[in-house]
């Protein structure tokens, strides 16, 4: 609700993943078998880039209105706050991203019958970028310039999932079994939905410690 409330920074991903999908074919050879061929790679990196865009204020609305304050003090769980925070996140970024995914693939040259293996991917993918960005948020939560340490921290840790991600996405192309990539990827989200709260965590306690 309170990301709705400023629906332009909710927009902005939005519309970065669009106009990204859409320039690289006027960018490019508009052939439908050259488009096919960097599909997948347009459709992962235009979403982790569009993640990226929301992630700084995942938590610096909380710290700057003093809600976080309030959040340490109502003795629950912060690592369920972490995950209600990155779970939110993904409803307000990564899902409208993964709804848009159909028209934006269709665009680039993907197969209708690749276009739920392309979803599949990306709500995989997306959780996970989600869960990377509340850690990285959460580090660099008192930084002036904390955008641009955010990015190079959760790239290079997303890096995997874009790999397994982008090839599933390839692979239902060419008529491939997808399974292999889609199932690291589920396990990668297990992975980061485990350790990320608990990581999360701690960025905002020392940020606490170091305003006061």
């Amino acid at each position: 609700m309170l990301a709705l409330r400023h629906w332009g920074q909710v927009a902005q991903p939005l519309i970065f993943f669009v106009m990204i999908t859409t320039l690289f074919p006027l960018a490019l050879d508009p052939e439908l078998a050259e488009l096919r061929r960097i599909a997948a790679g347009i459709l992962w990196v235009a979403a982790l880039l569009a993640s990226l865009l929301g992630l700084e204020l995942l938590f610096r609305s909380d710290h700057a209105d003093g809600t976080l304050e309030q959040m340490f003090l109502s003795g629950q769980p912060l690592s369920i706050l972490a995950l209600a925070k990155g779970l939110a996140h993904w409803t307000v970024c990564g899902l409208p991203i993964v709804l848009l995914t159909p028209f934006v693939a269709t665009g680039i040259g993907v197969p209708f019958e690749a276009v739920g293996t392309a979803m599949k991917s990306l709500a995989l993918g997306t959780g996970i970028l989600s869960a990377l960005g509340a850690i990285g948020s959460a580090l660099t939560l008192g930084l002036r310039r904390g955008s641009l340490l955010l990015g190079l921290l959760v790239l290079p840790l997303a890096m995997p999932a874009l790999i397994f991600g982008a090839r599933a996405i390839d692979l239902s192309i060419h008529g491939d079994s997808a399974r292999g990539p889609l199932l690291l990827l589920a396990a990668m989200l297990v992975l980061a939905l485990t350790l990320a709260p608990p990581a999360s965590r701690g960025g905002p306690q020392d940020q606490r410690g170091v305003t006061r």
